[in-house]
């Protein structure tokens, strides 16, 4: 729910009904969101939109606190709350005050999941597993919250939260796409040994495996030549089979055993209901092994 925040291009509350409304009647029964979003905007859309509802998976993300501020804009999100700032706190003190205040935009009494989200830096990689991660587990011991994860852009601090906590989920975005499998290189061997579920985000690379043309975006910056080439490449092993590339990013990722679903961000209800066709268009095995042959998906 980024787009709930107006990531990069705004949407009406009504947009936002719409694409949850339509999600849970096609089956899609998990969401996620964060503070981060719009500064709150996400998360209070999304409070709207699943008042009266039930029967969905819910999770958010503490490492941003939302701080009072004066007409603070926002490059990246278009609907953003302009009365706050973001401050990055992985305090245990700030994941309580995070998840209190995550819980009051939600009005929800609990969510499922709870991420540490963006802890790149090394000083707030290290206080996230000195302190955030046991205020989180303190609260799982009590049933506040259900599961506990980490999620980023980069395998390498997710893979040492797997093998020096007890998470039980992984948001890596970006990081296992049709055209990224870095993180088959760390992350994704111990995960499925520990038994601890990866969640594949940012599955189009921030639009790139969407519509590779000239300016798109990979990793939200318009990709070099060689990336478009190479994605090109894979559009061409696909249309061959007469599969959509969108059809084959998302569903790559959950050829891995330890993947365990597909995030994507939707804006409007056709975009749920795109994607969910793409989803479900069966591609032969034999696309998939013309692909691997080919080493582009390395």
């Amino acid at each position: 729910t980024a787009t709930f925040g107006g990531l990069y291009t705004s949407i009406t509350d009504e947009d936002a009904f719409s694409t949850v409304n339509t999600a849970l009647s096609s089956g899609i029964t998990y969401i996620d969101t964060a503070p981060h979003y719009g500064k709150g905007r996400g998360e209070k859309r999304l409070a709207k939109a699943l008042a009266g509802k039930s029967g969905f998976h819910l999770s958010t993300k503490i490492g941003r606190l939302l701080v009072p501020a004066i007409n603070s804009l926002d490059s990246d999100f278009a609907d953003t709350d302009m009365s706050v700032v973001r401050e990055f706190d992985y305090s245990a003190d700030g994941v309580e005050r995070s998840i209190r205040e995550s819980l009051e935009r939600l009005e929800m009494d609990y969510v499922d999941i709870v991420y540490i989200h963006d802890p790149d830096d090394p000083i707030y990689t290290q206080q996230s597993i000195k302190e955030a991660y046991p205020a989180l587990e303190k609260m799982r011991e009590k049933g506040l919250i259900k599961a506990i994860g980490v999620g980023m852009n980069q395998s390498a601090v997710p893979t040492r939260f797997v093998n020096e906590t007890d998470i039980d989920i992984v948001l890596i975005a970006g990081r296992y796409t049709l055209l990224d499998q870095g993180a088959a290189k760390d992350l994704l061997p111990v995960a499925l040994a520990r038994g601890v579920d990866i969640i594949a985000a940012g599955v189009l690379n921030s639009g790139i495996l969407a519509n590779p043309v000239s300016g798109a975006t990979f990793d939200y910056v318009p990709a070099s030549p060689e990336i478009l080439r190479r994605v090109l490449r894979i559009k061409e092993i696909f249309n061959s089979y007469g599969i959509s590339l969108i059809s084959a990013a998302l569903q790559f990722p959950l050829r891995h055993p330890s993947v365990k679903a597909v995030l994507v961000g939707c804006r409007s209800s056709q975009e749920v209901i795109e994607n969910t066709n793409a989803f479900n268009v069966s591609i032969p095995e034999q696309a998939w092994e013309d692909l691997a042959r080919s080493h582009l998906d390395s």
